[in-house]
Parts: structure tokens; sequence; C-alpha cells
């Protein structure tokens, strides 16, 4: 087994640094800098999906954890401004959930350099939102779909709303949002012979399909990975029905690795977190609505940069606490090693 496998990348490895460089970027020991930002505008959601929380909600963050509108675009100048991010997605919780989010997205596009702006959603609300959105400066969307079946839907998220999904998506591609991606995770004996019909769905459609393998991030604690659906599991589903080629070209920091379908255009990806580690071109800094920088999706700790803003510390005094947060980034997640264990956030808290 190699040490890609453990899910710990092998990188041009510096870890016995004696200090951090000078540099103004979130570099980190291993020669990694991260650049996309992503940011969790709400820990609430308008669904309850099973694998995600409980059918009653979780104990949601108090409004005055939250960052106000001034403290949330602060940072996110800081990041760009000082800390070279150009990427800034937002995400949730459900990110259509946070109040003003035109105008967070407005003052994000007006920041220069100006950053790629994207957002992570279930696409709920998305249809009447999706317009003003774009005005806003919002470049691209991806929304949340695991099941074309209504009544699967229904038992899944324990809501009746998988039209209001069709129609977000539709919006969506009307608006200019391209390309539209659609995230799903395939779960065993809940929805693994979908992968198919979902592909189907979206080429029909001209959407880019994305499946990501289940993460152990429920607030229950409950993953299993033989309730996972690998990734050779999915490809192996669609090779039975399509042609896939490896897309040609670096694939960088992006997380999904990529597919021609019948030789192209169209391309699905397939995001394996757990079984094709991808930590050593990670590019990814996060921050939480309560203000807690994180940076690994499953970190067990966090930086508090809410309790600086509000403490009067200056730009360069939060964006050199950012820096070391960063520099303190570890080879990799770990999910595959004996001593894994679980981020005590839920992923509706963390963002994704």
């Amino acid at each position: 087994m190699t040490a890609v496998e453990l899910g710990i990348p092998v990188v041009r490895a510096t870890p016995d640094a004696p200090a951090r460089p000078g540099s103004p970027l979130l570099v980190d020991r291993f020669g990694r800098v991260a650049t996309d930002l992503r940011v969790s505008l709400t820990d609430r959601c308008n669904l309850r999906c099973t694998y995600c929380m409980p059918a009653e909600g979780l104990d949601w963050l108090p409004k005055p954890d939250l960052l106000t509108d001034e403290e949330l675009v602060r940072l996110i100048g800081i990041a760009v401004t000082r800390l070279g991010v150009t990427d800034v997605r937002f995400t949730g919780g459900e990110p259509l959930l946070r109040p003003n989010l035109d105008a967070v997205v407005a003052a994000t596009a007006a920041l220069a350099p100006r950053p790629r702006i994207s957002m992570t959603t279930n696409g709920l609300t998305l249809a009447k939102r999706a317009a003003g959105l774009v005005a806003a400066g919002l470049d691209r969307v991806n929304v949340s779909l695991d099941t074309l079946d209504p009544a699967r839907f229904r038992e899944l998220t324990r809501r009746d709303r998988l039209g209001d999904v069709f129609a977000g998506l539709a919006a969506a591609r009307e608006a200019g949002l391209s390309p539209v991606k659609v995230n799903s995770v395939l779960m065993r004996g809940v929805n693994e012979d979908e992968a198919v019909p979902l592909l189907r769905f979206c080429l029909e459609h001209g959407y880019q399909l994305r499946f990501i393998e289940q993460m152990p991030l429920d607030p229950q604690h409950g993953w299993d990975r033989d309730g996972m659906v690998t990734a050779e599991e999915v490809l192996a589903a669609l090779r039975s029905e399509f042609p896939l080629t490896p897309e040609p070209g670096e694939r960088g920091g992006a997380p999904a690795e990529r597919w021609l379908v019948d030789g192209g255009p169209a391309v699905v990806g397939v995001i394996a977190s757990v079984t094709r580690p991808f930590c050593a071109a990670c590019d990814r800094t996060r921050l939480t609505a309560d203000g807690q920088v994180r940076n690994c999706l499953f970190s067990r700790s966090e930086t508090d940069l809410r309790a600086l803003l509000r403490g009067g510390a200056g730009d360069e005094e939060v964006a050199d606490r950012w820096r070391g947060n960063s520099w303190a980034k570890a080879a990799g997640h770990g999910i595959n090693s004996a001593g894994f264990s679980q981020p005590d956030r839920p992923m509706s808290a963390i963002g994704g």
C-alpha cells in the first residue's frame, strides 16, 4: 500500500523547515499554496438529507456568533488582496439562505484583483435567484443532486422538492452560469443504481456531472466505508454504457479526475477523496460561517479570525494569523490511516 493510498500525499516536502518563509501567500511546509477559498455562509439548510443531518436538524450557530456581512467581506478581501486567493466559492449549509447574499457576491466581485466566484447549493430556491446572482457577479454554480426519482428524493432529503432542484438547474443554465455542475453522492443500497441515469440526464440538459465519494463528515459519525460507492465502482457502471477516456492536460489542484464521454466534448468528473486522495495538490483554505479558518476539510483545529476582527486587529495581523494556519497544514487528511478521527464539526458547519 502506497502513501497516497493511505491518504498521506507524496509532495516536495520540507516538514523540518525551521520557520515559515517570508512569502505573503498561504504556503505550507510541503510546498503547497492555497489559492481557493471556500466560504461557508451559514450552517443552516432547508433539506434534511439522511447522510448529512437528523430529521430535526442540528443545533444551529447563534446569530451573534455568525460573521456579519461587513466582517465576511473584510475577510474575503484580506484573502484576495493580501494572501493571493484567486477563487472564492460560497457554500453552507445552504448558501442561498444567507440574507443579503447578492450584496456579498457583488462586494466580492468588486475586489481587485477580481476573484473567480462560484457557489455550491442544493438548488431549492435557485430558480428565482440565479439571474440576480449573475448580475451581482457570480460566475458558476454547483448543484447537489443525488437522485432523479421523486420518491427517493423525498426519502433521502425528507422534503418533496425535486422539481425545485430541476427548475434551479434550468434557471442557472439560462442565466449563463456555465458550466452548470451537478454534484452527486452514490451510496450502497440507496442510489448506487443511478450512475448511468444521472449522466444521461446531465448530457441531455448540458450539465456537467461530478460524482463524489461519500466522506466521514456526518454529525452522527455513522459513516461506514462499506456503504460508500467507490470511484472505481462509479467508473465501471458508467463504462457499461459510455466510452470514457481520460481528459488530456494537467489536473493541477482540481479535486475531480475528469473523463471525456464518447470522445468529448462532454465530460464527467469523479472526486475520490477516500480511495484516491489528492492532498498532494490541495490548494484550498476554508472559512466557516462563525469566522474560523481551517486548512483542511478534516482538520481537528481551527484559527479564530472573528475574535481578531472584533478585538480590533488590523488587516495585516489577520492575514498573518491566516498564514500561520496554512503553514501548520498536515500532509494529508489521513482518512485511511488507523488513527483517523472524524472532525467534531459536521459538513454543514464546515462548508464544502
